[in-house]
This record gives C-alpha cells, sequence and structure tokens, in this order.
C-alpha cells in the first residue's frame, strides 16, 4: 500500500528534490563500520575492533534518542493512568457496523501520534483501548501508527523537506488505514478476532513478575554496560556535533594548539578546520549532528 502511494503521488521531480535535501543533510557525516573492512562474520564476531564499532553506533544511537525514548516512557505512563472514559469519548464504542470502525481507524492513528507511544508502550495501550471497546481495526491502526509519531514526523522533515515529509506522511497515514481495514477484514472471514474483551484492570494492574522477559531485560543491560564501557575505551567526542567516535578508527582528526581532535565526518572536521575556537568554547551549544547517524 505504501509502494502504491508513493509510486502514484510523489513525482520524479519530487522525488530529485527529497534526495538532494537529504544528502545536504547529512553532508560530511560518515560512520564507520567494521562490514567496509572486508571482516568476514566469524571475524566480526571475534574481533575486538568490530565490537567497539557496534559499540560507538550504539551510544551514537542513545546519544540520538535518548530524549524521545525518555519522553516516551513518561508520556506512556501518564496516559496509562488515565480513566477509560477518556479513550471511550475519543472513540465511538456503543455504535456498531462501518461507521464504528471507520471512526476508530482515522482516530487509532491520531490518539498515538499525539500521544507518542510509539513503540515504547503501544502494545500495552493498544490493549487498554481493546478492552475499552474500540473496533479491532482501530486497535490496528493504533499499533502501525508508531512509523507517524511527532518526533519521526520531524525527522522526515529535516532529510526530505516539508512539502515531501508531509507528502510521506500523508501517504503513510493513508496507508495505515487501508491495512488495518484489510487485516480486521481478514481476521473477520477467518474466524480470529477474539468474542470477548479483557477487563481493563488485567492489563493496567499487572505487577513486575520475574519471568524469561525479566531475564532477558536483565541479560541485555549487562550487553548494554558492556557496550558503553568499550566506547569509553576508546572514545572521544567530536567538538563539532558532540557525537562520540572511536579515536582509534576515524581517519577523520586535526590538531590545534598541541591536542588532537576527532570527528564523525569530514563535515565536523572541516567546519573545525576554519574556525577551531569557535568549537572549543564550552559555553558553545552543539549541533547535534549526531542525529544524522
Amino acid at each position: 500500500l505504501m509502494w502504491a502511494g508513493i509510486r502514484l503521488f510523489v513525482t520524479r521531480r519530487l522525488e530529485r528534490e527529497a534526495r538532494a535535501h537529504a544528502q545536504a543533510a547529512q553532508s560530511g557525516h560518515e560512520h564507520h563500520s567494521a562490514g567496509s573492512g572486508g571482516l568476514s562474520w566469524r571475524q566480526r564476531l571475534t574481533s575486538v575492533r568490530a565490537w567497539s564499532d557496534v559499540a560507538h553506533n550504539f551510544r551514537g544511537d542513545w546519544e540520538m534518542l535518548w530524549k524521545e525514548i525518555t519522553a516516551g516512557f513518561v508520556i506512556a505512563g501518564f496516559i496509562a493512568l488515565l480513566p477509560m472514559d477518556f479513550f471511550n469519548a475519543l472513540f465511538l464504542t456503543d455504535e456498531s457496523g462501518w461507521l464504528k470502525t471507520l471512526q476508530n481507524v482515522i482516530v487509532g492513528p491520531l490518539v498515538a501520534v499525539l500521544s507518542f507511544v510509539c513503540s515504547v508502550g503501544n502494545v500495552p495501550l493498544a490493549a487498554v483501548l481493546w478492552s475499552g471497546g474500540i473496533s479491532f481495526a482501530g486497535v490496528i491502526a493504533f499499533i502501525y501508527a508508531d512509523l507517524i509519531v511527532v518526533p519521526i514526523l520531524l525527522i522526515y522533515r529535516k532529510y526530505y523537506g516539508m512539502k515531501v515529509a508531509a507528502l510521506i506522511s500523508s501517504i503513510m497515514f493513508g496507508a495505515i488505514v487501508l491495512a488495518a481495514l484489510l487485516v480486521q477484514g481478514i481476521f473477520d472471514v477467518a474466524g480470529l478476532i477474539p468474542e470477548t474483551r479483557p477487563d481493563v484492570e488485567s492489563i493496567t494492574e499487572r505487577g513486575i513478575e520475574w519471568n524469561y522477559t525479566t531475564f532477558l531485560n536483565i541479560l541485555f543491560l549487562g550487553v548494554a554496560a558492556v557496550l558503553i564501557a568499550l566506547t569509553l575505551r576508546s572514545g572521544a567526542r567530536d567538538p563539532v556535533c558532540g557525537m562520540t567516535v572511536d579515536r582509534l578508527q576515524t581517519p577523520f582528526r586535526s590538531e590545534w594548539d598541541g591536542k588532537t581532535y576527532y570527528f564523525c565526518g569530514e563535515g565536523c572536521k572541516s567546519r573545525f578546520d576554519a574556525n577551531p575556537e569557535e568549537y572549543l568554547d564550552p559555553s558553545r551549544p552543539r549541533e547535534h549532528a549526531h542525529a544524522h547517524h
């Protein structure tokens, strides 16, 4: 559906403009990868250099997204405290037939966009909505909408420009609605839509339990700690964008006043070389160019 929408509504001219805009937005930011060094899979799994690449990419992603992820947890937490009547007021739940389905499948993505639960909490909240009486298609549309939450829409605008970003987002919204209706139709014909709905208390009042997900969370917290430790071993901060780079592997470095500075790409290095003192001012805010990662 998304492919068909792009083919129908995004012209070649718009595509060229969006491509040029994206190239300009990420110009000069090149990120080293162990895969580009011709390493085999076995070498990647056993090489400290390869794991260092993984660690720095991991840290770069968190440096780029930690504010959005934190906000998602906080917002989703507050939304979970809202009474069920609040959601019932947004959705048609007492109606039946196509009117309820159509309204739910349109409002579902809008609630997801405004609440910014993304993949942090969209399934638990979708379960709450299902227990409150919204249609199956509305629940599916709500889950699909994590591709058009506000932070991702801002990324689309940054890379493709406002016009193309608005067009792509509109096409995505339409694809989400149609896909949700299609899924409901298939599940209805196959008799897979549940006939009973759980009590909301069984979802919202569920406590923390020791199960396999708990142990997996502990395991991957340990893996994350090891990856962060690897970045501390050889990491250096790009003075232009603030991104952490591997000083042992990045080819982009400059000498200034007896000290070596390391950069994520040629763009940051060129800007630093043109005016080092500007980027060494501690009061100057970073450009956060690592969002181009």
